[in-house]
Formats: structure tokens, C-alpha cells, sequence
């Protein structure tokens, strides 16, 4: 380790507030659009109270203080200054590159310190460390290793044995490079053009360089409806999305190191015992005389403001320009030594005739980037996920206790997804913490959930991955599970959209994604399973292999698993060449892993003693329309969608098939020359089951229009294959959604009038040009942020951007649509949070999914 990047631990202590926890009874089951996982907390989890371990790495760098992800706070007050500990112990990172970086903020030290730091404490702080590390060099450790490639093959005078991305990726890396360095030091020089590279210099040229390769390799992969293909708008402000974030990082790194070398000593690499036990008793002494304000000036965090879409869009975009000037491919295939190389621009820009989403059929003539298929050639379908910062957390994240306080330690965390909505942001911004009070600890909740990989399914999964997939949904590979594999756990920091509705901030590898993600995941602390929960661990079986199973009595599919038992045991022995009962399953992955622990739990001698990290499901019924049926106090609707108890639980899915059924049999039967609808209810009436109907049913109470419906129904009829002219299935998806939702309010009369007079209220609202607003159960200010927008045109270096900005006009008509949905969304997400705290009350781990409670 070099003399610049050295890093010495200092270590104090200070008083902290107790942490407290509880233990109860798991809940009955719940209904709510969110899955839930329950799961009893050990005593062995409870927090000791008190005081945790301080660490401060005095380099030449100058402190910043972070949040305790552990207690989640930070010294505030000198007088609880606790007493110095001799002999504190001192940890010490792996070698970095050369940089400086905060390896510990601040922490409380525990009362085991008094007997020396116990293994826990430990453990924890190691925890931490790595999680900075993650957050802050997840780019720096990309540079290093395209240098160590490039290093390697100028030694071996050959290129590595890559994957095609990375092998692409070293031959642009240095050229990008070597751009990005003469364009800084045009700038410096003042014969640059600052307008189209603003903070061009703001980060080290190779730093710049990976994001630039990595974001727009990223955004042209992914499978949207223009394969290689993206919008050079979205592209320039990822890009200077992705810049702007990293530069917050280094700029408090390089500021940590210029301001703490004028103010402590350095202490370098080869610093003897005697000089680390100077350094910690002058750290002690300063806390013993109770100077612990001049070391949280040290601490004080810097704050950034924002760049803006106009700075990242012109950033982005001359990025975007170095890259097309550097970056080539060429193809050896069938190429002779007369014949010069194919050598040609890895990407270009042109203008193309589009739409911008795929269900619009709108074309217009957009900016676009192009990358040529040799670069699409053989690409691992992973590439969109390589620059990736907001990875799980290997410790418990910060609080949350405001809009951008809470969530990771060093990478940018916003509370609230508000999508650039000014308006929301600001109200955000001003409410009372005390008023969100609920709301910051329903989070909480939810991020202090801790998650392993489930090995075995990983091991079945490697294997499919290896005959090359396609088998139960796998196609592409999830390499954050092959990342996070040999951790003990890990957590999901999570915020919230404008409405409430909470989501994990990491995106691919969670809880609410497919059901590969699903199986994969389970929870990190067993417990035994009990009588109960061996009970409820066959009904979740027969739930996941569904097929309609899981609209049987509860006795009816306990019965299915015993009559399955001998296909549940080979799928748990030899899942790959067995007879593969599991893969029928329509969540196959979440079966595998749940017939694995059946398995386990039967062949025990106790199977109520087995420890089971399996998460257990408790599905809701078509939560909006609970809702509706809630907010009516109709006994009727209630009862179609289990909102009152019954010996086998109703299916309002099928209820609503039967219906269209009957009113289809009716139509039949007239004349067609008088009722022309008379053949296609003909032609309909044997096709009509459950799965046509149930996303209809299910979004009718979200605003779906007409026409989303008929989009719906052609969908679901193209599916069953049995009609073949595209005039007739069009017509026919038009008849069907009419009668469908006909069918819908007939049964829901109710819900259709309190959606009316919701819609209603956004008209008056709406009429005086007032967004509507309104404020959930839990304190949540929530502001529709529909407006019409304002077209700005700014000039970049490849051409000029049309950015859209919030403009001071509502869109009544967006309003008032959108209304009834999202309030009813707001509910259900407020329905949730108060779950996650009951359950939290009661001892109980908690996560969340987007349509039941688990």
C-alpha cells in the first residue's frame, strides 16, 4: 500500500440510545396488492443497547460523519461523551488503488467494549467497511482492471481470454480515455467550448471513460422494441445522471484528503506501533476533554447542488461524441491478407423514424444512438446490469429521516421517486418529520429484513444456466446472485413512489422481481417451523404449483401435497434428472425451494423443529376491488373478494368469467341480421375462462380505459391461437371487453360509483388549474404530478435535445383518470406500511409484494 492511500484507525466512544425490539404472534392472513413474507425475529437478533464501536481512518483527509446503519444515528451531544477505552482494537482494509476514502464514520461503542470488542461488533464494523468500499469504488476498481489488462496484454502480446463485452470494452478504454483527457485539458487551456462539456473535467478521464462504455452499452442492450437502438436524449441524460452521482463521491474523497492533510499529521504505511498508540491516545485525549465539537466540524458532510437536465443532457452528449470518435469493431470473419480490414464506428448517430413507446403508434423522427450487431454479437444479455451502484447492502441501511436522508451510506438516496415533479419534491422537502414518522419507519422495516441466496436452488440453476437455459423462464443469467452467493446476508434498502407504494432500490436481483429472483432469495435467519408453520408450508406448496390448486379449500390442497409427496421428494433429490414434477409448477423456482424444505422437514425425526428461511405467502383477492368494496360498505362485493370469511375462498376472476359466459350464451341465441354481435358470441362463448378475463378485471378499478381492455382481450385471444384473421380478432376483442366490463358492474355497482364521484372531485379540483392532492392514513402528502409539459430545446455537440420540463398547467383530463387509481393505490400502500409496523410490534421479520401478503 503506498503512503498516500494509507489509512490508521482511531477509535472513541460515546453514549447512544437503547434499540429496542419485540416479540409477539405471527398475524392471520391479510389482503393487500403486496406480497408479505412474516417471519419471527430470535432473541439472539436483539440489538445490546447502549453503545457500538467508533472508528475514524485519519489519512490526510478530513472527516465526514455518516449514519449509524446499525443504531442510525450520529453524535449530537458532547455531554454524553463516554469515558476513552484503553487497548481499542484496530482494523485495517485490503490494499486499495491509490485514493482516500472515509473506511469508518463514526459509531457508538457498545458496552461489550468495556471487555473488549466482541465478535458481533466486529463482524459489523468488516460489514461496513465493505459496504463504503462497495458504494464508493465500485467504478475505481473497473479502472484498475482495464489497466491490469492492458498491462497483461502488452506483456503477453495478446488479448486475454475475455467475454466478448470486456474484450470490447479494453480496446475502447484507453482511445475513450485519451479523448476525455484532451478535451480537459482543452477546457483548462480556454480554447474549449465549455458550453457542450460542462464539469467535462469534473472526474479523472478513466473514471468517465467506464461509465460512458458501460451506461450506453447498457441502455443499447436492453431488449426494448428498437434492439441496439436508443433515443440519444434518454442516452445523454443517463449518462450525465450516472456522472453527476460518481462525482459526488470524488469530490468529497479528494476533498477529505486536501483539507485533513492541513490539519492532522500523516501517518504513513510503515508507521510504527509506537506512532498508531500516539495517534489514538491524542484522538482519546481530545475526547476526554470533551472536544467533541472540533472533531464533528471535521465530520461535516458537503453538500452538491443538482446539475440539472440542461448540464447532463450537454455532458452526456459530448461523452456520447468522444465515443463514436474512438470506439471501433472489426469482423475477421472470411477476411484474406489482400483484403484491408472491416474496420468500422462501434456506434453512430443518425436520425430515425420511430415511436417512442411501443404501444404508441405515433411515428416521428428521433436522435439516435446505433451500435453496429457486431458489437450485439454473442453479448451476454447481463451486460445491462455492469454498472450497477445500488447494489443489496451487506449491513442494514441508514434510517430514513428525511428526503434525501436514509438508504445507503454514501450513494445518492431519495426517499420518494418523484420523476423530476417539482411540486412533489418540494412538499417532500417541507413536510414534518414528525409527520412521516410512520412512514420513515415503515421503510425501516422493510430495509432491516436480512436475505441470503438459497444454495441449492442456485446449484440448480448453474446447471441450467450451463445447458444454456430455456428451461421454466430462465433465459438470461442473474449475475448479482453469483455476486452475492457467499455472503451471510444481505438488505434491500427501500423508498416509495409519489402514492406510497414502497420498493426495493435495488432492481433486478430482489424480492419483488420474477420467479427465479424468488426462488433464489430466502431469509436469513431460520426458525423452526412449528406446527403451524409446517401446516402453512404445504399450503404455500400448493399455492406456487397452482394451476387452480390454490383455489381449493385449505383441507383440499393440503390434500394435493399428500398426494404428491413422492414427486415433491424427487424434485428435492434430483431436480435436474428426475422426473421434474416442480417444473410443471406455475412459479417453479419458488416450488423447487419450497418442496426442497417440505422435504427436509418430513424426513426429520421432528419435522416441527426443522429451521425453515423459507418465505410463507398470503395471496389478497384483487386488492383495489376490496378496497372499493371497503370504502362502500358493500357486504356483497366484499364477500366476492374475501373480505368475509368463508369455508372456501371465493375467486372473483371466475365469478366475472361466469357472467360474461351467460351474458355471451344470451347473445348467441339472437338473430344475427338484428344483433350483429350475435356471431361473435359465437364465436367467443367456448373461449371464455378465467385467464381472459382476470387482467381486465384487475386493472378496471386502475382507470383502464375501452380501449386498454380491448388491447387486453386481443392479447389473451391471440394467446388461445384460435382466431387467425386479424379483422375478426379485433372486432371480437371489442365485443369481448365491452361484455366484461358490462359483467363488471353489474357484480361491482358499488365500486363503479365511488370511482365516479372520485373522478368527479378531480374535475372540480382540477377546474381552478390545482393538481389533486391529498394526504394518506400514514401522513403522506401525495400530489398528482400531472402536468403538461414545456418544450426546451438545449444545443449539444451531436445536435439539439428537446428536454421537457414541468410546466404550471395541470392536465385536467390526466388528473382526473388518474385520480381514482392512485388514491386507491395510496390505501392500499398505507394498508401495507401499518402491516409492516403491526408486524414489526409484534417481532416479526417483514417484506413486501406487490399483490399479497407473505
Amino acid at each position: 500500500m503506498s503512503a498516500l492511500s494509507t489509512l490508521l484507525s482511531m477509535e472513541f466512544a460515546t453514549f447512544f440510545p437503547t434499540a429496542i425490539a419485540h416479540r409477539g404472534t405471527p398475524p392471520t392472513k391479510s389482503q393487500s396488492l403486496h406480497h408479505f413474507f412474516f417471519f419471527p425475529t430470535s432473541i439472539s437478533s436483539f440489538f445490546p443497547s447502549s453503545l457500538i464501536p467508533v472508528t475514524i481512518k485519519p489519512s490526510r483527509s478530513h472527516f465526514h460523519i455518516l449514519f449509524d446503519s446499525f443504531r442510525h444515528n450520529f453524535v449530537q451531544d458532547i455531554e454524553n461523551c463516554h469515558k476513552p477505552v484503553n487497548g481499542l482494537h484496530q482494523t485495517e482494509p485490503p490494499d486499495p488503488p491509490q485514493r482516500v476514502f472515509i473506511q469508518d464514520s463514526p459509531w457508538i461503542l457498545n458496552d461489550l467494549l468495556m471487555n473488549g470488542i466482541g465478535e458481533e461488533e466486529e463482524k459489523h464494523n468488516m460489514l461496513r467497511r465493505r459496504q463504503i468500499q462497495m458504494e464508493t469504488e465500485a467504478l475505481e476498481n473497473m479502472v484498475e482492471e482495464y489497466r491490469e489488462l492492458e498491462r497483461e496484454m502488452r506483456e503477453k502480446n495478446l488479448i486475454p481470454n475475455l467475454p466478448h463485452v470486456k474484450a470490447l470494452f479494453l480496446g475502447w478504454f484507453d482511445p475513450l480515455k485519451g479523448a476525455i483527457e484532451a478535451e480537459q485539458k482543452s477546457k483548462r487551456s480556454k480554447k474549449h467550448k465549455a458550453a457542450f462539456a460542462p464539469h467535462i473535467d469534473s472526474l479523472p478521464a478513466a473514471k468517465m471513460a467506464v461509465i460512458v462504455m458501460h451506461k450506453l452499452m447498457g441502455l443499447v442492450s436492453m431488449e426494448y422494441h428498437h434492439a441496439g437502438c436508443v433515443l440519444l436524449v434518454d442516452a445523454a441524460v443517463q449518462i450525465g445522471m450516472a456522472v453527476e452521482q460518481e462525482v459526488r463521491i470524488h469530490n468529497f474523497l479528494e476533498k477529505t484528503r486536501t483539507r485533513q492533510s492541513k490539519k492532522t499529521e500523516f501517518v504513513r504505511e510503515d508507521c510504527t506501533d509506537n506512532d498508531t498508540q500516539k495517534l489514538r491516545k491524542h484522538v482519546n485525549g481530545l475526547i476526554k476533554r470533551r472536544r467533541l465539537k472540533q472533531v464533528q466540524m471535521l465530520l461535516k458532510e458537503e453538500e452538491y447542488g443538482p446539475w440539472g437536465r440542461d448540464t447532463q443532457a450537454k455532458l452526456g452528449s459530448r461523452l456520447i461524441d468522444l465515443l463514436i470518435q474512438t470506439a471501433f469493431v472489426h469482423s475477421p470473419v472470411n477476411q484474406s491478407a489482400d483484403t484491408p480490414p472491416d474496420i468500422r464506428p462501434a456506434f453512430r448517430h443518425r436520425f430515425k423514424v420511430i415511436s417512442k413507446n411501443p404501444e404508441q403508434k405515433i411515428l416521428k423522427n428521433y436522435g439516435v444512438i446505433e451500435c453496429d450487431p457486431l458489437v450485439l454479437a454473442g453479448m451476454d444479455k447481463s451486460v445491462k446490469h455492469m454498472l450497477m451502484p445500488y447494489m443489496p447492502m451487506l449491513v442494514p441501511p441508514k434510517k430514513w429521516k428525511g428526503y434525501e436522508n436514509g438508504g445507503y451510506l454514501f450513494l445518492t438516496s431519495y426517499i420518494m421517486r418523484t420523476h423530476g415533479s417539482k411540486k412533489q419534491q418540494d412538499v417532500m422537502k417541507n413536510v414534518g418529520r414528525k409527520q412521516l414518522r410512520k412512514v420513515f419507519e415503515a421503510l425501516d422495516t422493510l430495509g432491516s429484513t436480512k436475505w441470503r441466496v438459497n444454495g441449492r436452488v442456485l446449484g440448480v440453476v448453474e446447471y441450467l444456466w450451463a445447458a444454456g437455459g430455456n428451461i421454466a423462464g430462465l433465459i438470461d443469467r442473474k449475475d448479482v446472485a453469483q455476486k452475492m452467493k457467499e455472503e451471510e446476508g444481505f438488505y434491500y434498502p427501500h423508498n416509495i413512489d409519489f402514492r406510497g407504494r414502497a420498493y426495493p432500490m435495488h432492481s433486478h436481483l430482489n424480492h419483488l422481481s420474477c420467479d427465479l429472483c424468488r426462488g433464489l432469495l430466502e431469509f436469513a435467519e431460520g426458525r423452526p417451523l412449528g406446527k403451524s408453520g409446517l401446516h402453512w408450508l404445504k399450503i404455500h406448496l400448493a399455492n406456487l404449483y397452482a394451476g387452480g390448486i390454490e383455489k381449493l379449500s385449505y383441507d383440499e390442497r393440503l390434500a394435493f401435497v399428500e398426494n404428491h409427496l413422492h414427486d415433491i421428494f424427487d424434485s428435492a433429490d434430483n431436480p435436474i434428472n428426475g422426473n421434474r414434477w416442480w417444473l410443471g409448477a406455475e412459479d417453479p423456482f419458488q416450488c423447487l425451494a419450497a418442496s426442497i424444505n417440505l422435504s427436509e422437514a418430513l424426513r426429520s425425526s421432528s419435522p416441527n423443529s426443522v429451521l425453515s428461511h423459507l418465505p410463507i405467502h398470503q395471496d389478497g383477492s384483487c386488492n383495489g376491488l376490496q378496497h372499493y368494496a371497503a370504502l362502500g360498505r358493500d357486504s356483497l362485493e366484499a364477500a366476492a373478494v374475501n373480505l368475509v370469511a368463508s369455508e372456501r375462498p371465493a375467486d372473483v376472476y371466475s365469478e366475472i368469467a361466469v357472467r360474461v359466459h351467460d351474458i355471451m350464451r344470451r347473445d348467441s341465441n339472437k338473430d344475427p341480421a338484428v344483433y350483429p354481435n350475435a356471431l361473435l358470441a359465437r364465436v367467443l362463448i367456448d373461449q371464455i375462462d378465467r385467464k381472459l378475463v382476470k387482467q381486465t378485471v384487475m386493472t378496471s378499478v386502475y382507470g383502464v380505459t375501452f380501449v386498454g381492455a380491448r388491447e387486453q382481450m386481443k392479447r389473451r385471444l391471440q394467446e388461445k391461437g384460435l382466431i387467425n384473421d386479424e379483422q375478426l380478432l379485433f372486432t371480437a376483442a371489442c365485443y369481448a371487453a365491452k361484455v366484461t366490463l358490462t359483467a363488471l358492474g353489474e357484480i361491482f355497482g358499488a365500486a363503479r360509483v365511488i370511482m365516479g364521484w372520485l373522478g368527479d372531485c378531480a374535475k372540480v379540483i382540477t377546474s381552478e388549474n390545482h393538481p389533486v392532492s391529498w394526504t394518506t392514513p400514514l401522513g403522506l402528502p401525495v400530489i398528482q404530478p400531472y402536468c403538461k409539459t414545456e418544450r426546451h430545446l438545449i444545443k449539444t455537440s451531436l445536435q439539439f435535445l428537446a428536454l421537457r420540463r414541468e410546466g404550471n398547467t395541470v392536465d385536467a383530463k390526466k388528473q382526473r383518470s388518474a385520480f381514482p387509481p392512485n388514491f386507491i393505490h395510496s390505501l392500499d400502500s398505507s394498508h401495507m406500511m401499518m402491516t409492516a409496523l403491526a408486524c414489526r410490534d409484534a417481532g416479526l421479520c417483514f417484506a413486501g409484494f406487490k399483490f399479497s401478503f407473505h
